[in-house]
């Protein structure tokens, strides 16, 4: 009697035909559940050998990367941008005279659309300051924020505060 070649997912529990090219490896079936859990447990095998544990930390993968970058200049910007619309119309450089200036004020739309697409800032960060690493992100975030707190009149009293006082 032939057997069907049919197993049974490690994740969902039911039976699959597993791809040919992968047929003595593959676990899970093809379903998006069954994928993702086949990934997770690759990932974890992956962290679990000690020569990976420590990949993603510290300051030999920065100079790492910043090594490969180099290598490898302008990897992952897209190669032809599509050409867009503007999201919003230019706006003007001089104050009308007859106007008068009026404080800054934040839209709510404006608060949404950045709160609720934290990536849009990680995304313009990045192309501010050229660089993808987190750690360049995240003190120039914090730069960021102390700029605007100030400019904006709303520098929250931290812990530092009490000692320059």
């Amino acid at each position: 009697m032939k057997c069907s070649g049919r197993r049974k997912c490690q994740h969902c529990k039911e039976f699959y035909l597993p791809d040919w090219r992968n047929l003595h490896r593959q676990r899970y079936c093809s379903e998006a559940a069954g994928r993702r859990q086949s990934k997770s447990e690759s990932q974890r095998r992956w962290m679990q050998k000690p020569d990976n544990q420590n990949y993603f930390n510290g300051p030999q993968n920065s100079q790492r990367v910043k090594e490969w970058r180099k290598r490898n200049p302008g990897y992952w910007r897209k190669k032809n941008p599509p050409s867009q619309e503007p999201l919003q119309d230019l706006c003007r450089t001089q104050v009308v005279q007859d106007e008068e200036v009026k404080g800054i004020e934040i839209s709510d739309a404006l608060q949404d659309v950045l709160v609720m697409q934290p990536a849009v800032m990680v995304g313009l960060i990045s192309m501010m300051t050229g660089s993808a690493l987190q750690e360049d992100i995240a003190a120039t975030t914090r730069a960021l924020l102390s700029k605007g707190q100030d400019i904006l009149g709303r520098r929250l009293w931290s812990h530092n505060d009490a000692f320059s006082r």
